[in-house]
């Protein structure tokens, strides 16, 4: 699979509750994980370090954001991200993150649209907590809002990344258009990223996945363009 081949569009009806090998079968992808994650957090050490110096420089609280979320057959995990918003930023708004928030600091908005803010998850990947590729892991009253389909996608590890990742780049600006983005995000939003990933268990595969990777870090990096539209 090429990456400008990715599918990001979901199917008219879910996919059939099945995993592929890649995913259920081996250690070929779990061996992946390790390698990338170890190899990544060795060569963005420098970064990581100089990113969590300028978010204690810059505003109060500390460099990581951590979350509970539900990780493969329920078990929940702490999720890493660098810290993008204010100390208290859940006593300033909703749980939905949209467009010109307020409440992301000025060095939050550059980490969240390079993405830099999602690589303390490599420390996930490692643990065994994520993949690199799968179904974004999700806060627990939504994975309970759909727990029939969550029974299929939690067969697997979340990723940091997948199909609904690329299709849902810029979710945070999608969401700030609706008059409800917790409603937009539950009725619409969320149930496309369940049939992507269900659409994704099945297919899953190492060309895939390294495909998705390529889709998802090539954006982050000047003067490259992807082969097709995310």
């Amino acid at each position: 699979m090429s990456v400008s081949e990715i599918t990001i569009h979901a199917p008219r009806s879910p996919a059939a509750p099945q995993v592929s090998r890649w995913v259920s079968g081996g250690w070929g992808k779990r061996a992946l994980d390790i390698l990338a994650s170890a190899a990544g957090l060795l060569v963005l050490s420098p970064l990581l370090v100089g990113v969590a110096l300028l978010i204690k420089l810059t505003s109060r609280g500390p460099a990581l954001f951590r979350q509970e979320r539900v990780g493969r057959r329920f078990r929940p995990f702490v999720i890493y991200k660098f810290r993008t918003m204010v100390q208290d930023a859940p006593a300033r708004g909703g749980v939905i993150t949209v467009g010109e928030d307020p409440r992301i600091t000025r060095l939050g908005r550059f980490l969240r649209k390079t993405k830099i803010d999602e690589f303390p998850q490599l420390l996930n990947v490692l643990k065994g907590d994520m993949s690199l590729v799968g179904p974004r892991p999700e806060a627990p009253r939504y994975v309970e809002m759909f727990r029939k389909d969550y029974e299929v996608l939690l067969e697997a590890r979340p990723g940091i990344t997948d199909l609904a990742s690329l299709k849902y780049r810029n979710e945070a600006a999608l969401l700030a258009t609706a008059a409800d983005p917790l409603g937009k995000y539950v009725a619409e939003v969320l149930p496309d990223k369940i049939l992507l990933a269900r659409y994704y268990l099945g297919q899953a595969s190492f060309s895939g996945d390294v495909a998705v990777i390529l889709r998802t870090v090539l954006p982050m990096v000047p003067f490259t363009e992807p082969g097709g539209e995310a």
